[in-house]
């Protein structure tokens, strides 16, 4: 048995710590799930990807490392003071995974049944990742995030998605004019979901196969984009909010898209 990891400023900590910074998660080709439903997940969904798991002994890291036992994961105790060198959150979860990128193609994302979700320029981690989580609840095909968008890895991104962004296949580094062009191939309708559409969401025919595409927390979609997509939907608002914000318009859209679904089946 390895003795418990103990020292705040090995090298080894130092390595995972700086899996924060997005040049050091290129270089390494790594990053962190932070918290016992992140490190959950990853090792029933793609555990694969996990190269090691970092934890404190406690009840909380007793059924991950276990589990990460059967899918043969090699862990590491920690003592306390040198998991929460390890992360970043101000309150340290007890477990920390390394693991390895989650992106797939264009077509493999784009290989299965039913509507897809499109990020582009979206810049917030939270809304990001909520945006994921909400595509995963709703049913998605799959989840396409342009270039212009925030990395998916960032820890902010991958606590905000709990889990979820092993649960369907999501696709990273493609400009916003490749994924539009592989989603047409795929035969699939462009929805630019915006405020300024003229077309409310209640009157647009989701049984058709169709992508919807977000933009940016604070402009939305640019002008090019939202020209490129074939209708422009607005979610209605009924009383004196101005807006709502990307993540809850987006959720919106989801389900409305996969209660059509449902109908049609």
């Amino acid at each position: 048995m390895e003795p418990v990891l103990s020292n705040p400023t090995s090298d080894r900590v130092k390595k995972v710590r700086a899996l924060h910074r997005r040049s050091s998660r290129e270089r390494a080709g790594q990053f962190l799930a932070e918290g016992p439903q992140s490190v959950r997940e990853v090792l029933r969904f793609a555990p694969g990807t996990v190269d090691a798991v970092y934890y404190v002994r406690g009840e909380r890291s007793a059924e991950l490392v276990e589990l990460a036992a059967q899918r043969g994961v090699t862990t590491r105790e920690c003592t306390p003071e040198v998991l929460a060198q390890m992360c970043e959150a101000q309150h340290p979860q007890p477990v920390v995974a390394v693991v390895r990128p989650v992106s797939v193609s264009l077509d493999e994302a784009l290989a299965g049944d039913g509507y897809v979700v499109v990020l582009t320029n979206v810049r917030d981690p939270g809304n990001a990742g909520t945006v994921i989580r909400g595509a995963d609840a709703a049913g998605a095909r799959c989840v396409l995030i342009s270039d212009s968008s925030v990395d998916i890895e960032n820890p902010k991104v991958v606590r905000s998605t709990v889990g979820s962004l092993w649960h369907l296949p999501i696709h990273t580094g493609s400009s916003i004019e490749e994924i539009f062009a592989a989603c047409r191939d795929a035969g699939l309708l462009l929805l630019a979901a915006d405020g300024v559409g003229e077309q409310l969401l209640p009157d647009t025919d989701l049984t058709r196969p169709h992508a919807w595409v977000m933009g940016n927390e604070a402009w939305g979609l640019e002008p090019e984009v939202r020209d490129a997509c074939d209708e422009v939907v607005r979610v209605p608002i009924y009383g004196h909010a101005e807006s709502l914000n990307l993540a809850m318009a987006a959720t919106v859209c989801m389900y409305a898209s996969a209660a059509a679904t449902q109908t049609t089946d």
